[in-house]
């Protein structure tokens, strides 16, 4: 049952976290939304601080997953890679779509909460070197597969900043297109 309590925590705090940001709600927010009493939301995360890393913790999980979920589903190779802003696209189409938690917890609380910044950079590293392995897969070696990773990476997160700024999912497509001529590129060498 505990577990149970704390997913509905964690999923209140998710929605609101990402949905108004973490500084401009409090536990007793959160508690409501969960439908928690103040103890146990405080017998399961002892403060803001490790329910925002809790938080932070699953939302990576939850996003790498579904995102590796959805390339998975598509050949190896250039396929899935570009196939990785088709996921984009379909996640900036997303009602309540407010880019990167991890950008904005950062954005937010990082340079008071080594944490938050751990856990930010941590996920962006993670995403990068998934990205890397990708490259390998379609044919690049060693550097260059490293080279590639991290441009597919840049690409990816200048396309998840504008998509939140502009509110338009065009970002994604047109990443995929540099993602295209950068393989093309990559894997001709």
């Amino acid at each position: 049952m505990t577990e149970e309590w704390a997913e509905r925590v964690l999923d209140a705090a998710e929605e609101l976290f990402y949905g108004q940001g973490i500084q401009a709600v409090g536990m007793d927010a959160v508690r409501t939304a969960a439908g928690v009493s103040l103890k146990r939301l405080y017998g399961l995360y002892p403060s803001k601080d490790a329910l925002v890393e809790a938080y932070l913790t699953r939302r990576d999980a939850r996003w790498r997953g579904d995102l590796e979920r959805h390339a998975a589903a598509v050949p190896a190779g250039r396929e899935r890679i570009l196939a990785v802003y088709d996921w984009l696209e379909r996640w900036f189409a997303e009602p309540g779509f407010r880019g990167c938690a991890f950008v904005n917890s950062f954005g937010e609380l990082g340079a008071g909460s080594p944490a938050v910044a751990a856990a930010a950079r941590a996920h962006k590293e993670a995403f990068c070197l998934w990205l890397t392995g990708l490259a390998a897969e379609a044919g690049a070696e060693g550097a260059a597969a490293d080279r590639l990773g991290r441009q597919l990476a840049l690409l990816a997160e200048g396309a998840i900043a504008l998509a939140a700024l502009s509110g338009t999912v065009a970002p994604a497509r047109q990443a995929q297109e540099v993602a295209g001529t950068l393989l093309e590129r990559a894997l001709a060498e």
